[in-house]
């Protein structure tokens, strides 16, 4: 190969970059201000004389869009030997500090607050009396020109006294003292500190998932109280059978050791968040105690554990920037985010944590979901994957039409498809169980990031089973329909139907939501207190001019209850008579008139007589 002097030249910068990079960030972090919700930090920043641009994170990886907190960050002041530095804020990119280092001065102390909100309408709630969450990436500042995995941190941590925390980071030392639990950990590189959060709690419990294992993995549980933290032995079975039969599908661990971090809470706000050796989990309480209504719950850890491998270990070329200020590229979130929410349905079932009954309905929901969701015909699921940049997950008046993020769901759909193919055409000898084995499961035990790209996953494909994947996969994230990708369902020996009565698995989603689902009837979900939402586009509701912000009163004369418009649903199949609604917009109340006469409908799987039952098979645990 012809000499270049391009290798030569990166060695020298990286050389000379660690010699300025001695001295690691100090960062500290004091959470013992439970009461007001305030975290309040002092970080020394290694610097030298002359102009400094501080950045505070904006791209957070795993929000796939510029959701940085920067709002909550107050009471900024840099300092340098003891002296006052003034700011500025660039005037074009928000999230850039910057400062004049004097002469003499070799760190910059910066002082400020990162302040959770108190009420759900100001932000995700982060702390509360019982419980906090450290998401290291809202309580840094960092030196811009510099890749984060190359900036040291030394991170430290003061808790309020007598609680307990479970992180993937690794403890230098701790300590109880007068202003609480202090905590130092080891340092490390920012990137992996931003990767490595912490939950801690008054209430804390750590379960060992896989006792004996030379790379841990531990289920660390905080709650609102004690009680919440109790699980039977039976419960705590199938997270453990979760970690066997994900080793047996991927046959690697990309981890040094992997905590799931659980809260329980009403207060604590909800979170599905990947890392690489851990992943943020908070839900309502009840996951043990009324684990039986929580069956649709359950493939939220499964989900978030598959990240490890798909999304962290192996993610797209485009999510691997070089610090937390440049933009995600998101093509291929039907990847990152739709294989994952594939794989975690299928270990959710094969694991016990969810039923192979229940997960089906589950399937039966996704597909009908998108199968009446008009949006398609003019937004294709690829252009989804902008979602977290244009929408960021705000509410939307008419999501059957605007589509969101559709690429997770649908996105599992064409992945069932590409399963359910490969096994067809190997005579079922093989199957994307021998994709992930082979995709996400090479260099067992690395833990820096290995990107992919379309081609890549083509070329996987390829080697599992030749085919036109290239064509198969564009045809469906570019497609307009009609209706969703339901191909694999087929192919998996089941049909989409719709019967008059939910199944068990979709009235336990209803009763968790405190919601009624009408969706395949009258187009539209009403609230426990009768309010109107998720109005599907051109559905009856839509036709007779109903939209959101609008409150169900009555029904055919009656005041509204759920049953009884349950009721008027099935009358009206054997009336000519429409359904009377009496609603109530703003001021101003209506009478509405719904000419619906087709009955209650709820999604439910059949099976198609003489093909082979895939589904079941896909959903049987590995041996």
């Amino acid at each position: 190969m012809p000499f270049s002097p391009r290798p030569l030249l990166t060695l020298l910068l990286t050389v000379a970059c660690h010699a300025q990079a001695v001295e690691p960030i100090v960062l500290h972090v004091d959470a013992s201000n439970v009461a007001q919700q305030i975290f309040r930090i002092q970080s020394t920043i290694p610097a030298t004389p002359g102009k400094l641009t501080l950045l505070y994170p904006q791209w957070i990886p795993g929000n796939h869009g510029p959701s940085g907190p920067l709002n909550q960050l107050a009471g900024l002041r840099l300092s340098a030997n003891g002296q006052p530095l003034e700011w500025t804020r660039d005037p074009v990119n928000m999230f850039a500090f910057h400062v004049t280092v004097p002469a003499g001065a070799s760190a910059v102390q910066a002082q400020y607050q990162f302040l959770s909100p108190v009420e759900p309408n100001q932000g995700r709630i982060t702390m509360t009396s019982e419980m906090l969450g450290v998401q290291w990436q809202a309580m840094a500042l960092y030196p811009a020109g510099r890749a984060t995995r190359e900036i040291a941190v030394q991170p430290n941590l003061l808790l309020p006294a007598g609680w307990q925390f479970g992180s993937a980071l690794e403890v230098q030392s701790q300590a109880a003292t007068a202003a609480g639990q202090q905590v130092t950990f080891k340092p490390l590189d920012l990137e992996t500190l931003v990767d490595s959060p912490l939950f801690a709690g008054r209430h804390f419990r750590r379960i060992d998932l896989d006792p004996g294992a030379v790379k841990p993995v531990h289920l660390n549980l905080v709650a609102d109280s004690a009680d919440s933290l109790e699980a039977t032995p039976e419960q705590i079975a199938p997270h453990r059978a979760l970690m066997q039969q994900a080793y047996k599908l991927f046959g690697s661990r990309h981890y040094q050791h992997y905590d799931f971090l659980l809260a329980q809470s009403d207060e604590f706000g909800g979170i599905g968040r990947e890392h690489q050796q851990s992943s943020e989990n908070g839900v309502k309480p009840g996951y043990f105690s009324e684990w039986d209504k929580n069956a649709p719950g359950r493939v939220l850890l499964p989900h978030e554990l598959t990240h490890s491998w798909n999304g962290k270990f192996r993610r797209p070329a485009g999510q691997d920037t070089q610090d937390f200020n440049t933009p995600l590229e998101n093509s291929l979130l039907w990847v990152y985010e739709g294989q994952t929410q594939y794989w975690g349905n299928v270990l959710a079932a094969r694991s016990g944590l969810v039923d192979p009954l229940h997960m089906r309905d589950l399937f039966a929901a996704t597909a009908a979901r998108y199968d009446v969701a008009p949006g398609r015909s003019w937004r294709a699921m690829q252009d989804t994957t902008n979602d977290p940049v244009i929408n960021a997950r705000r509410p939307q008046g008419w999501s059957s039409w605007q589509r969101d993020e559709d690429y997770y769901m649908e996105g599992s759909l064409i992945w069932l498809e590409a399963d359910t193919l490969i096994r067809e055409l190997s005579g079922e000898r093989r199957s994307l169980d021998d994709f992930a084995r082979a995709f996400f499961g090479v260099q067992d035990g690395r833990t820096t990031a290995l990107p992919y790209t379309f081609e890549d996953v083509v070329a996987a494909l390829n080697k599992v089973q030749a085919y036109d994947w290239a064509t198969f996969l564009r045809s469906r994230v570019d497609g307009h329909g009609p209706g969703a990708p339901l191909g694999g369902l087929a192919k998996a020996g089941w049909k989409l139907v719709y019967r008059d009565t939910p199944t068990a698995f979709l009235k336990a989603d209803e009763e968790r939501s405190k919601s009624t689902d009408l969706t395949y009837s009258l187009g539209v979900v009403i609230d426990k207190d009768g309010k109107l939402g998720r109005l599907l586009w051109d559905g009856p509701a839509f036709r007779a001019g109903l939209s959101g912000n609008t409150t169900l009163l009555a029904v055919n004369g009656m005041a509204y209850a759920p049953k009884l418009l349950k009721a008027a649903i099935k009358a009206a199949k054997d009336s000519a008579e429409p359904i009377s609604l009496l609603v109530k917009k703003g001021k101003q109340y209506r009478t509405v008139a719904l000419d619906y006469h087709d009955g209650l409908k709820y999604p439910q799987l059949e099976r198609i007589a003489g093909t082979p039952d895939r589904l079941s098979t896909i959903l049987q645990p590995l041996k």
